[in-house]
């Protein structure tokens, strides 16, 4: 059995998330304590109690999602778990690629917590409200999809931000050329197109000014070979070195997220089972139904951290 850990992106947070962990185990609590600290703010009590409205913020959302996953990671490790040999790879969605090299010991937890409120407030801040757009395709190919933002681009930037898998694309850009899309798109083919209610147009053209900030905040880091390789967003392939891994990191904030390709690529190289560390059970659902032989068991509560431990030491 060859094992990943996977790491949730935005849109998994939920108001309570991880306090299961912090009133079981002192290692979590110890977690969210730190990263409190790293931000000079009681982020911990927006997490176990809200307001939701506050939480789904983008600069609060990255780093407490983080931070939920890292608490997941610190109490297996409590209990034996060594990343190096029970784990062959690590991959985050988006945000969750900084969860997965904090883990994998690429940064301090401190130090993620303060690249993802950098970047949190970066990409909130690069496009005017409502200026951006963001359309989830369902049941169209990927090349249609491409195709179909290619057309709409003659209005203005529309890209795929992310490939999800399960016949599911995310495009990302401008306003009306998003809306054009996913016009263009339902006269394809497609199931279904549907508008998000997001803040900004994320993974597209228009955060350049967020890769600059995180460019800028990655070079001023200090930063480590992971213990295991980390398959990289905007390559589906794995990456370990720490200043590659930066550079990756920078044109992440402005390119695809390559999910169905990262789980495409586990299959092929012999991942059994993935385990989604943190909040919710999206890529556990997502790898289902892009690759019926890779496994995926959601880690985010006390009762997962037992049987996940019990399957990783058979």
């Amino acid at each position: 059995m060859t094992v990943a850990f996977t790491f949730p992106g935005q849109g998994s947070q939920a108001v309570g998330m991880g306090k299961d962990l912090a009133d079981n185990f002192a290692e979590a609590r110890a977690v969210f304590e730190e990263v409190d600290d790293a931000l000079g703010e009681k982020l911990s009590d927006v997490i176990f109690n809200g307001p939701e409205d506050n939480l789904t913020l983008t600069a609060n959302a990255q780093p407490a999602l983080m931070a939920v996953s890292m608490a997941v990671i610190r109490v297996l490790q409590a209990r034996g778990l060594d990343l190096k040999s029970k784990v062959a790879y690590v991959a985050g969605h988006s945000l969750g690629e900084y969860s997965a090299l904090c883990a994998a010991g690429t940064f301090s937890l401190a130090d993620t917590a303060r690249l993802l409120r950098i970047r949190g407030n970066a990409m909130q801040a690069a496009v005017p409200v409502g200026v951006g757009a963001m359309a989830a395709i369902i049941g169209l190919e990927h090349a249609d999809v491409i195709a179909v933002c290619e057309e709409a681009s003659a209005l203005g930037a529309c890209q795929i931000a992310n490939d999800n898998g399960g016949g599911q694309i995310v495009i990302s850009g401008e306003k009306a050329p998003v809306e054009k899309a996913a016009e263009l798109a339902t006269g394809k083919g497609a199931k279904r197109a549907i508008l998000l209610p997001v803040s900004a147009p994320f993974h597209s053209a228009l955060m350049a000014p967020a890769a600059d900030a995180m460019r800028e905040a990655l070079a001023g880091v200090a930063k480590t070979k992971p213990v295991v390789p980390v398959i990289a967003n905007v390559k589906a392939a794995p990456v370990t070195d720490a200043d590659e891994i930066a550079r990756l990191l920078v044109e992440q904030v402005t390119g695809q997220v390559r999910w169905r390709e990262t789980v495409e690529w586990f299959a092929a190289n012999n991942v059994t089972t993935l385990y989604e560390i943190g909040a919710g059970k999206v890529l556990t659902g997502l790898a289902r139904r892009i690759d019926k032989s890779v496994n995926g068991i959601a880690v985010n509560n006390a009762a997962d951290i037992d049987t996940a431990l019990a399957a990783l030491f058979a």
